[in-house]
């Protein structure tokens, strides 16, 4: 699956944002302000002013309906998930080239709020997924204490962990474990 650059980037930043909402135990990733600008500041989002109360709440409004488009059981509730957030963010496609990246496009206005920003420029990139018949790739860990966003962007769509380092690394090792004590006892 061929993806652009920007597309690749936007749905990274989709996956994090995601993936900042508390889980059982966990804290949540974006609290306050300060946890929304070290996270715009993370993922170079541009043009981000001064924040207010009033973005970090449109901001978390965002990253739920990115989690609904990932629990979406069908490409058409996807789609119609992307197509009302995409046009509650009043998307204005702009080529430009900046920060040393060549040209490609914004989805938002020069001076989108950083939840429309968010809504237009990765509402976009989850709208490329679902146009290539693609939803299906967007996941939650299968490792039994997480459930963590992400895009299975393999070949052959067989990715089934977050992350093969954390998650299928344990679960491998544990497996593992247990087929030794099965063997030695």
């Amino acid at each position: 699956m061929l993806i652009p650059h920007d597309t690749r980037i936007a749905l990274d930043v989709v996956v994090d944002l995601v993936n900042t909402a508390s889980e059982e135990g966990s804290g949540d990733g974006l609290a306050d302000l300060t946890a929304l600008y070290a996270f715009a500041e993370r993922h170079h989002i541009s043009g981000v002013g001064a924040l207010g109360d009033k973005d970090l709440r449109a901001v978390l409004d965002v990253r739920s309906r990115f989690a609904e488009i990932f629990a979406a059981p069908d490409a058409r509730t996807a789609a119609d998930l992307v197509n009302a957030l995409v046009a509650a963010a009043g998307t204005t496609p702009q080529l430009t080239n900046h920060d040393g990246y060549d040209w490609h496009i914004h989805y938002f206005a020069p001076d989108a709020s950083v939840a429309d920003h968010l809504a237009a420029d990765c509402g976009m990139a989850l709208a490329f997924i679902v146009v290539a018949g693609e939803q299906d790739r967007l996941r939650h860990c299968e490792a039994p204490d997480c459930r963590d966003a992400f895009v299975d962007l393999s070949r052959n769509r067989s990715r089934r962990y977050c992350s093969s380092r954390t998650c299928g690394n344990r679960l491998h090792v544990a497996a593992y474990r247990a087929r030794r004590r099965e063997a030695a006892g």
